[in-house]
């Protein structure tokens, strides 16, 4: 008779979360195999970590949804409506996803944040696909140790500057932010806020999305360059910001949201501002339809690397006047 004791599962000791695997890389792009021999420009990340939600969970499945949406975005070669093919000008990699152990979130926040150094010292910028939007707090730290304090254009139906109860969680890392140090908030502004928030002592300036459904895309530019200066700035796309009519897939929809058009009229225009990085997060595929909002999440990620090309000379688009 045999002593051998079938040996004990080790899925409890793992560095990823089982449902933290690699499908398909974003948009196909190369998948980062080798720090000591990447080219990219650009890498991209996902964050399935969905730990620090105050409402639906979900967003764990967001860096899976994005990328498998962007297979939708690669025939055209060249993204209407800009007139050259992104991989000729721009080299981006996809590092897959961000490892740590779930249970243990303090895994992710040093993961996370050695992530991102790792790639801001190689000389390269980051795009990351959450994972809930504390996930931010992380790379805003590590993007702080680089630059210094930097601007912030943030995209959302809420501020996150919450103090009051839970400390960290994805309604808290813009007043951590603050408070930390790490962003300059006096150059920095919200966009679609729809939600209440302490009026008289918010430092961001704010725009919320009742002003700019009833402005439109340039009036919002203009007051996004006012805000910036020529500052370096960092993007946050929280997808609820977007309106739960294109945007269902998300775990706190509120009404009366953006357009996806309207951003990326706005992402367009931010061609020439000094960008250094990039986030979208608060995507949650189960509550989705149809996979729109994925994709609206895959076609904004784009076109941010769309405006990364434009700025390194690539060209233009047809809407340029």
């Amino acid at each position: 008779m045999s002593d051998n004791k079938p040996k004990a599962s080790k899925v409890a000791d793992a560095d990823m979360p089982i449902y933290g695997g690699l499908g398909m890389t974003f948009m196909q792009f190369p998948l980062l195999s080798s720090w000591q021999n990447s080219e990219a420009e650009v890498v991209v990340s996902g964050v399935p970590y969905d730990m620090s939600t105050s409402g639906r969970s979900g967003a764990r499945f967001g860096p899976e949804g994005v990328r498998s949406a962007s297979i939708n975005l690669v025939w055209e070669g060249a993204r209407w409506p800009w007139q050259f093919a992104l991989d000729d000008h721009l080299k981006v990699e996809d590092s897959g996803n961000v490892l740590f152990k779930h249970g243990e979130p303090q895994t992710l926040v040093d993961n996370l944040e050695a992530h991102i150094d790792k790639i801001l010292d190689a000389g390269k910028t980051a795009l990351t696909f959450g994972g809930d939007h504390f996930i931010t707090l992380p790379i805003l730290r590590a993007y702080a140790k680089k630059y210094g304090p930097f601007a912030v254009i943030h995209f959302d139906a809420h501020t996150d500057t919450y103090s009051g109860g839970t400390k960290y969680d994805h309604g808290t890392l813009f007043h951590h932010a603050i408070t930390e140090g790490l962003i300059d908030v006096e150059h920095s502004i919200q966009i679609g806020i729809r939600t209440a928030y302490d009026y008289e002592n918010h430092q961001f300036e704010v725009l919320d999305a009742a002003w700019v459904n009833e402005h439109g895309a340039n009036a919002t530019l203009e007051r996004i360059k006012n805000r910036v200066g020529d500052k370096q700035v960092y993007v946050s796309f929280d997808i609820d910001g977007l309106d739960p009519s294109v945007a269902p897939g998300t775990g706190t929809p509120v009404q009366a949201g953006l357009s996806v058009d309207t951003c990326l009229k706005v992402i367009r225009g931010l061609r020439g501002n000094n960008l250094i990085g990039m986030d979208v997060v608060e995507v949650a595929p189960a509550y989705d339809h149809a996979d729109i909002t994925s994709l609206a999440g895959a076609t904004i990620a784009l076109e941010y690397l769309y405006v990364l090309a434009a700025n390194k000379g690539a060209g233009t688009d047809y809407l340029s006047k």
